[in-house]
């Protein structure tokens, strides 16, 4: 006996995401997704210069070298800024996770709220680099 074939429906499938509009709830988590990615690689990165520069005084130097290049400083605020966007959308998650901010309008403003943050960590992180 043969099993009975399935009919597949027949649904439009687009796959140009330029023409998909996300509300700013998904591009909050996809951001979010992607920063903890980007923290996740930076801290090989980071543990790599910290034991660089505690393994010696020429360690260090070169540490600092290679820290005091333009290149390396935009590097670390870019880490930084996905550090810090990696915590506000956390933060949201967790009271999202409370209860709160689940609604649409209220999920909605959160997000901004997320993204302002943001905006002001990395402009005190860009201080702070620079």
């Amino acid at each position: 006996m043969s099993k009975p074939v399935k009919e597949r429906k027949s649904r439009p499938v687009n796959l140009d995401l330029q023409t998909i509009s996300f509300p700013i709830t998904a591009i909050a988590s996809i951001l979010h997704r992607v920063a903890g990615v980007i923290t996740f690689v930076a801290i090989g990165i980071l543990l790599w210069l910290l034991s660089m520069s505690l393994s010696s005084q020429e360690g260090f130097i070169e540490a600092s070298d290679i820290v005091g290049g333009f290149f390396v400083k935009f590097i670390l605020w870019g880490i930084l800024t996905a550090l810090a966007y990696h915590i506000a959308g956390g933060v949201r998650h967790l009271l999202m996770d409370l209860g709160y901010f689940e609604e649409l309008e209220s999920g909605a403003q959160s997000a901004k709220v997320a993204f302002g943050a943001t905006v002001v960590l990395s402009l005190l992180a860009g201080v702070l680099v620079w």
